[in-house]
């Protein structure tokens, strides 16, 4: 009966988002014009800049940049509110899911300008993020720390992951790990039967990983550890972040309630709701919650929210950093006081993510202005491309990362050309800091190099040596022997 002619479609799709909105954070709707690029972050390769976010009230928050991507090597983070795309504002037009893919993706090698805004910084940071094939395989790099360590890094939980991980994890034990460290930071999560396979890796017996309970019965399971896993002996080491979620702090969690192994670094993101998919009659989708999920002490580990506000879920993150989380172990806010026990009777909390055993602060040393104009411009990755194409015959000679890491240096000479290259972008020199971070400025060309070798068999290794947080996270294992 309305008076004018109205697009019945578009009405359909506002009210089924105004629904779900209504309810958490993590009911989404999947319009079918978006369906088919929905799984690709999982299931598929897709190319462009690398993040996964989501749409809270006309606001694009980043909810962890995709490890491995583009945005993740220029120092986007978890938290970051996408304002502007090639000077486009797309904060507060209505923009859906595919309206920020459409504006994000596109060929590898093309470059888009994003402006971020970022909690405590006043100015927009503004990104030129070159778009790349972003990798589906979600172990990202496994090799040897040093002759006894075993270093997994682990970017998602995709359908693969947990063969990527017993392929790595079988490659470290025939170079005789006696340790082992994964690293979780920035995993957004994904599917849940992935973190429970890689749990039982780990886990002896039939020890409780992870249960899930919802209003519903059917919604109820339970998944315990069952055959004999590839490292349930040996120290173990867990690496965690504010980007750690979903299906990483069920590994997390089942690891520190079962008293596997010690977890290191800062509280992770805090997303205790399961969801389930339904498939829509005209080829849309729906993810509702229909459960919550718990880990073996008993504690759901869902930060609080509250529905219809959903803004302040997001910009939680920013509130840790501003009130020190980050960089104090004391300044945690434990949302829910409620104790709750480990298997040996440690105390640990829910309500706000998995809380470490042994806190790591946030590293200071790469949060210059300086070195963020530099990383906004992409300029250590085009350096180093066009100084790779120039030598490439040179550096044939390095025939393992290892080799390339001892012998390889940056030498002033190649530091003062990348600084004048910095200038020819615009990163004059009254921009820089009174002591330019030479040492960080070498590690990265270095590392940019040994992509351009090796990808990011080369990458991380390197980079490594300027990771403070992963150093600290070895130093750890001591006390993980203990609790074996």
């Amino acid at each position: 009966n309305y008076v004018d002619t109205v697009n019945a479609e578009l009405l359909t799709n506002n009210a089924i988002e105004g629904i779900l909105a209504k309810l958490d954070p993590h009911s989404t709707y999947i319009a079918r014009e978006e369906f088919s690029t929905a799984h690709e972050d999982l299931d598929g390769n897709f190319e462009g800049i690398g993040v996964e976010f989501n749409i809270i009230h006309d606001t694009v928050y980043v909810v962890a940049p995709l490890s491995g991507g583009p945005s993740e090597a220029l120092g986007i983070r978890a938290g970051d509110k996408i304002i502007k795309v090639e000077k486009e504002t797309i904060a507060g037009i209505g923009i859906n899911s595919r309206g920020v893919m459409k504006r994000l993706r596109g060929k590898k090698g093309t470059v888009v300008n994003v402006g971020i805004q970022r909690k405590g910084v006043k100015k927009l940071l503004n990104f030129n993020i070159r778009r790349d094939k972003i990798p589906t395989n979600s172990v990202e790099v496994s090799y040897m720390i040093d002759s006894n360590t075993g270093y997994i890094k682990i970017s998602r939980f995709a359908l693969t992951t947990h063969d990527e991980f017993v392929k790595a994890l079988n490659e470290l034990k025939e170079k005789g790990i006696t340790q082992l460290l994964i690293d979780l930071r920035n995993n957004p999560g994904g599917y849940m039967n992935q973190a429970v396979e890689i749990a039982d890796e780990l886990i002896t017996g039939n020890k409780l990983i992870v249960y899930t309970h919802g209003r519903e019965e059917k919604y109820n399971d339970k998944s315990f550890a069952g055959r004999k896993g590839l490292f349930e002996d040996g120290a173990l080491v867990i690496l965690i972040d504010e980007g750690s979620a979903s299906a990483s702090e069920i590994v997390a969690g089942a690891i520190q309630d079962n008293d596997r192994g010690i977890i290191a670094g800062r509280r992770s993101f805090g997303k205790g709701l399961v969801q389930i998919e339904a498939n829509l009659s005209d080829s849309s989708a729906i993810r509702l919650t229909t459960s919550r999920y718990y880990i073996p002490s008993g504690r759901c580990i869902q930060k609080p929210y509250n529905p219809g506000e959903l803004n302040n879920y997001y910009d939680e993150l920013g509130e840790r950093a501003t009130g020190g989380e980050y960089l104090h172990a004391d300044s945690i806010k434990i949302k829910d006081t409620t104790r709750f026990y480990t298997s040996k009777g440690r105390v640990v909390y829910g309500g706000g993510g998995i809380i470490p055993d042994v806190f790591i602060p946030a590293d200071t040393s790469f949060s210059s202005f300086f070195l963020l104009q530099l990383f906004s411009k992409d300029l250590f990755n085009q350096f180093a491309i066009t100084y790779m194409n120039e030598r490439r015959e040179e550096f044939n000679k390095f025939k393992t990362v290892d080799n390339f890491r001892k012998q390889f240096k940056v030498e002033d000479e190649l530091v003062t050309k990348f600084l004048k290259f910095a200038e020819e972008n615009d990163v004059k020199k009254e921009n820089y800091p009174k002591e330019i971070p030479f040492l960080q400025i070498r590690i990265y060309l270095k590392a940019q190099i040994a992509r351009q070798l090796w990808q990011n068999n080369g990458y991380y290794p390197v980079m490594h040596d300027l990771d403070s947080t992963l150093m600290r996270a070895v130093g750890c294992f001591d006390e993980a022997r203990r609790m074996e």
